[in-house]
């Protein structure tokens, strides 16, 4: 097992330890298994984390640029 290092903001990290305690399960196993989708690991949705499976297709099947993803972020975090 490789560390990864992570920015997140506090109240994200603090909203998804809450989330992991709920589901019995940490943090860096909800972290490890959003990749693994975003990696296009062969794990079937349906044995995804229900926050892993709402995030699956949330960004599209076009990349923006970084200045729209930073305009959507403050329009989102307003």
């Amino acid at each position: 097992m490789t560390k990864l290092t992570l920015s997140v903001d506090e109240k994200v990290i603090e909203r998804a330890k809450r989330y992991a305690e709920s589901h019995a399960t940490s943090v860096s196993r909800l972290v490890e298994t959003f990749l693994q989708g975003l990696a296009g690991s062969s794990t079937p949705v349906q044995e995804l984390p229900p926050v892993t499976r709402r995030l699956l297709g949330v960004l599209g099947s076009s990349r923006g640029s970084r200045k729209e993803y930073r305009e959507y972020l403050g329009r989102k975090y307003r």
